[in-house]
């Protein structure tokens, strides 16, 4: 599971703050965040098992980033890859409106899944979809959190996290330090406040804080991306290496292009 806390256009120095854990099978194979060799503008972390991502933003300030949609009762077998739907953004031309109309024709071939898709230039624009709304919906400015269900619905660790990034973007200067504590919170929900999403009363206590840590499973990335009004990107991603323990930390600082920016 994962979790997607970002302000959109509340910010003086950034119109996109992003601040986001990947949650995942510590099995499963993964590479940390970096250009790819096919598409040397393509900046992502990669699911080396099925080839796709969960998030990315390209030097053209094409940006996309997924959850998952978390109901076991309805698992479809033989899905395809939801880390596609960020890649095949990234790697094309569509708006982001464009794109979310295609994939709504073949929602039914995923998993249940949330996506975000947008551009930055001079035309900002920020979508979101679930297969599980149907719904394309323009994203307003504001402070969103997006968690394994609909965007916003008031899980504890969403509004927790939400309500932290409003304190961060209010603060006089933006402290990335204040936004890396936001994605390392531990702190379990009550039992009283716990969704229901049809998992065990364990595993939804195992899976409600931010940062998840069970044997097996667990928060294997951390990202903070910013893109600021001036066309500069800041992305920086803390990822986990299963074989050693150890934490690494990439940081990646571009301006977008010129041809993205004068749109």
């Amino acid at each position: 599971m994962c979790i997607i806390l970002f302000a959109y256009q509340r910010h003086p120095q950034y119109k996109l703050i992003v601040a986001a854990n990947r949650d995942e099978f510590y099995s499963r194979p993964t590479a940390p965040a970096g250009f790819w060799q096919e598409q040397p503008d393509l900046l992502a972390g990669r699911d080396e098992e099925q080839g796709g991502t969960w998030m990315g933003i390209t030097t053209q300030g094409r940006f996309a980033a997924l959850t998952n949609y978390r109901d076991p009762a309805r698992t479809l077998e033989g899905a395809v890859s939801r880390g596609e739907l960020v890649s095949r953004f990234l790697s094309g031309k569509q708006t982001p409106e464009a794109y979310l109309k295609e994939v709504d024709t073949r929602a039914k071939v995923y998993n249940g899944f949330n996506l975000l898709v947008g551009t930055f230039g001079t035309g900002d624009s920020l979508w979101y979809y679930s297969n599980q709304s149907r719904k394309i919906i323009k994203v307003e400015s504001g402070i969103s959190g997006l968690s394994n269900h609909l965007l916003n619905t008031p899980w504890p660790k969403v509004v927790r996290g939400r309500d932290r990034l409003m304190e961060a973007v209010s603060a006089p200067e933006l402290e990335q330090e204040v936004l890396w504590q936001i994605l390392s919170d531990r702190e379990r929900a009550a039992d009283d406040r716990l969704p229901h999403t049809g998992v065990s009363l364990e595993l939804e206590r195992i899976l409600s804080p931010v940062f998840i840590e069970s044997p097996g499973y667990g928060t294997r990335a951390s990202t903070i991306l910013l893109v600021g009004y001036d066309g500069q990107v800041q992305f920086t991603e803390k990822s986990l290496d299963i074989e050693s323990g150890q934490w690494h930390t990439g940081h990646y600082r571009f301006m977008l292009e010129k041809a993205a920016q004068n749109k």
